[in-house]
């Protein structure tokens, strides 16, 4: 039996099912990004796609697994390392003038990009004023990212990434990666650090359907490597909610491979990695 669906509209049909029956939208993810991932659930449970019709009506337990397939969760520390240093050495500089930081990582994932920051902070004696928000719509993910503990065979590299990004320029006297981290060799784990995750506000948010319910606006927004998941018109909004969220010349960090496109272009000034608020412009519908 095949249980691949060739044709992207049944597979919207599907999603409308889903948003029906569940609290989750993915009808605006881009069709290559949502055509791989549902085709890849009906593989691995080995369903066609009216029995995956079927069970997302009558069991909750199994749309909430399915979700969690469904997102993406790829995520490292340091991830890009040189993107990394310059936040350190050159971007959050101007943040040491203020009383209190706000950080919003939306699509945080397992956490490893919360805690990445969190060293450039702590590092930059910004840490103890700031107040870190990191969302995500998967639970699973979240509950592993409050934990802290990362499997070493998967973090491989995060040894040779946090020396490429604090101690690239410091020749002596470098920062020592247990300051930060305990690796339990015997079992394999990478822990972070008590004091990392003090200031981190983990909740479950869903960037489809609307704006982060916070008193305060982010002096800094993370969300790297999602947009590239939803579609234009979908990218759209979620950039117009966070210019909203952000303070005065504050900072949106996308991923390598996401930018900003006409509209848009005059809302932001680019500046190497970051994307700079600018306040010249207001958004009027």
């Amino acid at each position: 039996m095949t249980y691949k669906v060739d044709n992207i509209s049944e597979i919207k049909t599907y999603l409308k099912e889903l948003k029906k029956y569940s609290q989750y939208d993915f009808c605006e993810y881009s069709d290559s990004s949502i055509y791989r991932r549902i085709n890849k659930v009906l593989v691995d449970h080995k369903l066609s796609l009216d029995e995956l019709m079927d069970k997302t009506r009558t069991d909750s337990l199994f749309v909430e697994n399915i979700v969690q397939e469904i997102t993406v969760n790829t995520t490292e520390f340091f991830r890009d390392p040189g993107i990394w240093h310059e936040l350190y050495s050159r971007h959050f500089v101007p943040l040491k003038k203020k009383n209190v930081v706000n950080v919003w990582h939306a699509g945080c994932s397992s956490g490893q990009e919360v805690y990445s920051n969190n060293v450039i902070l702590s590092e930059m004696g910004l840490l103890d004023k700031s107040r870190i928000v990191a969302t995500d719509l998967n639970n699973k993910m979240l509950k592993d990212a409050k934990k802290g503990e990362y499997n070493h065979r998967y973090n491989m590299k995060i040894i040779d990434n946090f020396n490429a990004v604090i101690n690239k320029k410091k020749l002596a006297d470098k920062v020592r990666f247990d300051k930060y981290f305990e690796f339990q060799e015997d079992k394999d784990i990478i822990k972070v650090r008590d004091f990392l995750k003090e200031n981190v506000d983990f909740k479950r948010h869903d960037l489809v359907k609307g704006e982060l319910n916070s008193y305060q606006k982010f002096d800094v927004i993370f969300c790297r490597n999602v947009l590239i998941y939803f579609n234009a018109s979908l990218q759209s909004r979620i950039l117009k909610r966070f210019h909203d969220q952000l303070t005065n010349g504050g900072m949106l960090i996308l991923g390598n491979h996401e930018g900003l496109t006409g509209f848009f272009k005059t809302r932001f000034i680019k500046n190497g990695p970051v994307f700079i608020k600018n306040n010249a412009f207001h958004f009027e519908y």
